[in-house]
């Protein structure tokens, strides 16, 4: 299948798009590149189709989530941000992509352009070179159609919420090989957070050339511009959350956090016949944000006191980015003798350049969190004045191999390797208020050189075409900053990955249940040497040690006609085994141990009913842990632990003629909970909300 996701006859023709039962789990996942099929893959997955977000009225990464299993949001900083992890590992802006290309995740997500998501749970760095070992996340948008029609949609939502949102395709000449499609929404809205608000604008436009019935090229846009008040909360003093209503704000009532980012994606991909395909992909991506508002709770020196007086203090911080991807791919099937094989070869180069520009922290007031925040009493909006300028350009540069090997329709073998290489210079300047006559050397300049192989081999063990059982391994690597005793570049850190698991279709393919047992463990983790009394914390050595342990266990279902189903459990430990500054045994921070998931829709199918849908999300958060990891060096450090709850949500539409009208009813139980940030990012999750969607089809 060519990778821009259509589906062509033999004829060469874009056919239009089939949903049956929302079933995802018999498609291979895009950003695995090879297209291997699930059950021949060594590896956990899972699909989060346009069905399921369409009728749940999934708006935030949150809302997916709530479908996967072993994924959660470990944070919510600012209240600007969704900060995924998953398996104990975060999945920050390396492990997110959108269509296979590296997406900046420290804004908001808009998913009005979003057909699915796709996650790869576990190692992929065979694929895609520095990544954490958790997983990663694909976003896959809308492509274009043959036939022209489009959605004219409007939704109104809790907190003075709108979004109109308009999707338009079809063909651009008669002959029908040029077709287009785009997407745009905006949105506006209050929060149940006093003084907060956010509005933002987004478009996704793309058009697919088809050269010939096996050349074809999809060139794909994307923008996004946010505007929010940061809301950093409060509530927390020493280490403990003190009770404030969940409405309260505390911040500025000035503050603003505004971010765009732009890409532009050209996807080349050519059916050499009809066992070889080649493909390349140019993209760039362009991200600047600037936050201005005042610094968080409990840091940069205002601590909120026993009373509840915090001095607040402001900061200011820009950040412009460029990013530049060339990736290669060749995959093909082919024989030798008796075995098979389903072949993948490619290469990547991506270069990075980050200019980060940050100011001086002025102190501001002093207000009492425990009373009403009244903005009309606020301090005249300080000038800031410039501290540092860092410039950050990383190259990196990889080639791959992979290859499926069918022995026989029992025995398969994946077995393949990778190797990366990075280049990263770190320049930082430094304003001297007054000039120096002198001034120390400025800017300060250091360079770093990492390469590092990631191999991965994996059994598949098929008794039947309806059962496979699967035992890998696989290794990552993290980029490590500061140096050694010797002052030289730390070396990466190798994380190894073992997993074994079992994969079952039952009842001619209406019930999907696999279930996933792992360990992930990075044995050279980078931490302070204590070596002749050092207390300068840039000086390491890879003498550390954690774990991540869990099982997942995953069922979707269509168990009834119009009725589709998708369950999950996991269970994950991730502790220090070695470390001379955590204490040994301890929990990382952030990570529940139990998450579970249950969502079911029904769509009903007699004549009266016809058209009706109603549906259910539940999603399981166990206890985990905040605040800040009990060290040795410092005992005072507290954990602040959450408390575990059950979040329900209720959906309903129905759709007669080209209209459909959707509602969702969220966190009907009202639960109260927190994501947290160390002990200085305090934000309550919302509170119960609605949702309501008016769609006509053309």
């Amino acid at each position: 299948m060519a990778l821009n996701d259509t589906v062509k006859n033999k004829k060469g023709e874009v056919l239009q798009e089939i949903i049956i039962n929302s079933n995802q789990q018999k498609k291979p996942v895009s950003v695995g590149k090879s297209g291997i099929a699930p059950m021949d893959l060594p590896q956990s997955t899972a699909v989060i189709s346009h069905a399921t977000l369409e009728s749940q009225q999934a708006v935030t990464l949150s809302d997916v989530l709530k479908n996967a299993n072993g994924l959660y949001i470990m944070g919510t900083t600012g209240g600007y941000q969704e900060e995924v992890a998953s398996r104990g590992s975060a999945l920050a802006g390396s492990n997110i992509f959108k269509n296979g290309v590296r997406y900046f995740s420290g804004m908001s997500t808009e998913l009005s352009g979003i057909e699915r998501v796709e996650f790869l749970k576990g190692s992929a760095a065979i694929l895609y070179g520095n990544v954490a070992a958790g997983g990663i996340l694909n976003m896959v948008t809308k492509k274009p159609r043959t036939e022209f029609g489009g959605d004219l949609g409007f939704r109104l939502a809790s907190f003075n919420t709108i979004q109109p949102t308009l999707d338009i395709y079809g063909s651009l000449n008669k002959k029908k090989t040029i077709l287009f499609r785009t997407d745009a929404s905006y949105e506006k809205g209050d929060s149940f957070r006093k003084e907060v608000e956010s509005e933002r604008y987004y478009v996704n436009p793309s058009v697919l050339f088809k050269f010939s019935d096996k050349t074809q090229l999809l060139v794909e846009g994307d923008y996004l511009n946010d505007h929010k008040t940061p809301d950093f909360g409060a509530g927390i003093i020493n280490y403990e959350i003190v009770a404030i209503p969940r409405n309260r704000f505390l911040g500025v009532s000035w503050g603003y956090f505004d971010a765009q980012q732009a890409s532009a994606t050209a996807t080349l991909s050519h059916e050499i016949n009809e066992n070889w395909e080649v493909s390349f992909v140019n993209a760039l991506r362009y991200y600047d944000t600037e936050l201005f508002s005042n610094t968080r709770p409990n840091a940069s020196g205002g601590t909120v006191s026993a009373n509840g007086d915090w001095t607040r203090s402001v900061q200011k911080s820009k950040v412009k980015d460029n990013y530049f991807l060339q990736q290669l791919d060749l995959k093909g099937k082919f024989a030798i003798g008796k075995t098979g094989h389903q072949f993948l070869v490619g290469a990547d180069n991506e270069i990075y350049k980050t200019t980060t520009s940050a100011f001086k922290n002025q102190v501001y007031d002093t207000i009492n969190i425990f009373e009403d925040y009244d903005p009309s009493s606020e301090a005249p909006i300080p000038t800031m004045i410039p501290n540092t300028v860092t410039t950050a350009p990383v190259k990196r540069f990889g080639v791959y191999v992979q290859d499926l090997v069918t022995f026989n329709k029992y025995l398969k073998l994946l077995a393949g390797v990778r190797y990366s290489n990075q280049n990263t210079e770190n320049s930082v300047y430094t304003f001297v208020y007054p000039p120096a006559t002198s001034p120390a050397q400025n800017p300060v300049v250091t360079n770093n050189y990492d390469d590092a192989f990631s191999p991965r081999v994996g059994v598949i063990v098929q008794p039947s075409e309806n059962q496979s059982l699967f035992a890998s391994y696989a290794s990552s690597f993290q980029v490590n900053t500061g140096t050694d005793v010797n002052l030289k570049p730390l070396e990466p850190s190798i994380i190894d990955q073992f997993e074994v698991g079992i994969k079952n279709k039952f009842f001619d393919e209406r019930l999907f249940a696999n279930i996933t047992a792992y360990q992930i463990t990075n044995s050279n983790l980078a931490q302070i040497s204590l070596e002749n009394g050092n207390s300068n914390t840039s000086i390491k050595e890879l003498t550390g040690k954690t774990r991540s342990q869990g099982i997942e266990i995953d069922i979707t279902a269509n168990p009834a006609e119009g009725l589709s189903v998708m369950a999950g459990y996991s269970f994950n430990e991730t502790i220090y085994v070695k470390s001379n500054t955590y204490i040994e045994g301890s929990e990382l921070r952030y990570n529940p141990k139990n998450t579970a998931n249950l969502s079911a829709n029904y769509k009903f199918v007699s004549k009266r009913l016809k058209g009706l849908s109603i549906g259910a999300v539940t999603s399981y958060f166990g206890d985990r842990y905040a605040g800040r990891s009990t060290t040795a060096a410092n005992p005072n450090y507290r954990l602040i632990k959450l408390g575990d709850y059950v979040q329900l949500d209720a959906t309903v539409g129905y759709e007669f003629g080209k209209f459909a009208i959707r509602g969702r009813l969220a966190n009907l139980t009202n639960e109260l909970s927190y994501n947290i940030h160390d002990d200085n990012s305090l934000n309550p999750i919302a509170p119960r909300s609605y949702s309501i969607s008016l769609n006509y089809h053309f």
